[in-house]
């Protein structure tokens, strides 16, 4: 089984986000694991972890090496999501969620990717794609204004990655407005069960001008179309974005599940129960932790399976068929359904004695469930899109 970030017990990195994906120094996870119970108190992660997440390059991981990122392979960015998660699920969750934003802009034109890189190579971005955002076109750009869910890491961003409906051309379409922080209201509404250093603030603008190199829209990223990639010709660029999001969302609980069942076996080892009988004998024990063993392994199977394919496709400049990304779009939304109902059964397998403060399986499980309610969690509906199509009746789905 990988290894989490505590069981690192060597390894350096001062070099670049790439490097330092393949080799997670010790020193670092253990300032997540001294920090992580803050972000739960603060409801937003610790500053001391947010500081190390910086000086280790996690943000800047798949931003164009132009600007001096890493643009690292996505397999070797989702191993590192995975086992920081491990260690702390906010902590991995913000690094998939803020990291994937580097790619996001990366497709944006040119002219937006310097008014942000070029002034601050490290900016920081969080994003709200609900498309709640209204916007009216001026002489010059457009004029935003609206109110924004669920924005992770809101407090420490420098930039905003906003949705709003658009009418141009004659019709809505959906868009992505980039932001600056001083136009940008932050409401502490973040007060969740689970996922609490997330930070996953509310937003809100009020008549804000944009500039028009400053949108993204959804239909051009859809078509292959983004006017970024003629300046980030990398393969990296052409893997479609929507890919990674559903999987920032859904790794995390791999992450977190894992490091439950290393708990469990350690909880279990000597425990015995209240006929003095070893717990490690008992047969339902023993299946939980052999199924959940088995079924994270194939969980990373599937993940690797996934953006394998994603990244050959890129490589070679084709487009894979959409039934083939409505497959791989349903296998990363339902990882956190599975993730759910496994913690689930480490939590019971872990009987009274588990239900102490100082235990992991209780927050464990508040964090898995935290990440389940994402909407790009909530597979039903990427299922029943699946189905659909297999079935002939097509339908519009640009989330692909």
């Amino acid at each position: 089984m990988p290894m989490t970030c505590r069981d690192r017990e060597s390894g350096t990195n001062k070099g670049s986000a790439s490097e330092f994906i393949s080799s997670a120094p010790s020193p670092f996870c253990e300032i997540v694991a001294a920090h992580a119970a803050e972000g739960d108190a603060l409801c937003r992660i610790s500053p001391v972890i947010l500081d190390a997440m910086r000086s280790e390059g996690l943000f800047r991981t798949l931003q164009p090496r132009r600007f001096g990122g890493g643009e690292a392979d996505i397999a070797a960015f989702f191993d590192k999501q995975i086992e920081i998660s491990a260690t702390d699920m906010s902590t991995g969750w913000l690094a998939g969620v803020m990291g994937v934003l580097a790619f996001h802009l990366a497709l944006f034109p040119a002219k937006a990717q310097t008014d942000v890189w070029d002034a601050n190579p490290g900016a920081l971005m969080a994003c709200s794609y609900m498309q709640t955002g209204k916007a009216i076109l001026t002489s010059d750009g457009y004029e935003l204004s609206g109110r924004w869910r669920f924005a992770s890491g809101a407090d420490y961003a420098d930039w905003f990655l906003l949705g709003a409906r658009l009418e141009r051309a004659g019709e809505i379409e959906p868009v992505i407005f980039l932001v600056p922080r001083h136009d940008v209201e932050i409401l502490q509404t973040w007060r969740a069960t689970g996922l609490r250093g997330t930070g996953s603030q509310d937003l809100s603008i009020e008549r804000c001008f944009v500039p028009t190199h400053r949108i993204h829209g959804i239909r051009e990223r859809f078509l292959g179309m983004s006017p970024g990639l003629e300046v980030n010709r990398a393969p990296l660029y052409r893997i479609p974005l929507p890919q990674l999001l559903f999987r920032v969302v859904s790794v995390p609980a791999i992450g977190a599940l894992r490091s439950g069942l290393a708990a469990l076996i350690d909880h279990n080892s000597l425990r015995t129960d209240i006929t003095g009988q070893r717990v490690a004998g008992n047969p339902e024990v023993r299946l939980t932790v052999g199924e959940v063993a088995t079924d994270i392994e194939e969980m990373l199977g599937i993940l690797r399976d996934g953006i394998r394919q994603l990244s050959a496709a890129a490589s070679e400049g084709r487009n894979l068929p959409l039934q083939t990304r409505m497959i791989l779009r349903l296998q990363a939304s339902r990882t956190a359904e599975r993730c759910c109902r496994l913690m689930h059964r480490i939590f019971v397998a872990a009987g009274a004695s588990g239900l102490t403060s100082d235990a992991p399986f209780g927050r464990l499980l508040a964090d898995i469930q935290a990440s389940r309610q994402h909407a790009a969690n909530q597979f039903q509906p990427f299922g029943q899109s699946l189905g659909a199509s297999l079935l002939g009746m097509e339908a519009e789905d640009s989330l692909l």
